[in-house]
């Protein structure tokens, strides 16, 4: 089973990215909240966690192999659980993934049927089987579970550390708006102001690398 690939980022669709390698390009399934993210890092070298599966019916033997992809190993190590739950398959899993992994994980944990059946896909009853299949096993990716919400990196600079309080007042989680203010870091390392490390982060969240 391929576990990792690393290559350059050519293209990024909205379901799936392209990444290619010593002039060998593979096509890689990737979930919908991680879209915006890949297209900021467009044109780079990205390493990507892998899992595959067969796809089509097997009785015509007809099958063909699919590779999905996470930037970060927690992403995985969800999915793989996530398949768990009866009715959701890699397909549907990547489709309802409209959200970061450690806010569902944080609505299987504290039970938010509500929110979790607002994910594509999902509905009352999926989210009621989410709930009733995970609830207790997600701890470990929630918000707030254990080793959820690191400390601030050292790598930070002073502005980018006060972004990050910023963002995450406004809602958005510190492991999220970490991976973000490191991408603007990499592609703008000369901002100087808070404010301008707030406005490259969103830019990185939705796709922008303007």
């Amino acid at each position: 089973m391929i576990v990792r690939l690393t290559g350059t980022l050519v293209e990024v669709g909205a379901a799936s990215v392209i990444l290619d390698r010593n002039g060998v390009s593979r096509e890689v399934l990737v979930p919908q909240f991680a879209v915006g993210e890949l297209a900021a890092c467009r044109g780079c070298d990205v390493m990507l966690h892998t899992m595959e599966f067969l796809e089509g019916n097997p009785s015509s033997g007809h099958l063909v192999p699919r590779i999905l992809g996470f930037l970060h190993p927690e992403d995985r190590l969800f999915f793989h659980r996530f398949l768990n739950v009866k009715g959701i398959g890699p397909r549907k899993a990547l489709k309802a993934l409209s959200e970061p992994v450690r806010r569902v994980a944080s609505w299987i944990e504290s039970g938010d049927t509500k929110a979790l059946s607002r994910l594509p896909g999902i509905g009352k009853r999926g989210a009621e089987m989410i709930v009733a299949e995970l609830k207790g096993k997600m701890d470990d990716l929630a918000i707030g579970g254990d080793g959820a919400v690191p400390a601030p990196r050292s790598q930070l600079p002073e502005p980018a550390r006060l972004a990050l309080e910023i963002l995450v007042a406004w809602g958005d989680t510190r492991a999220d708006s970490e991976r973000w203010l490191e991408r603007v870091g990499q592609l703008h390392p000369d901002l100087d102001s808070p404010d301008d490390w707030v406005r490259g982060a969103y830019r990185v969240k939705t796709g922008a690398q303007g």
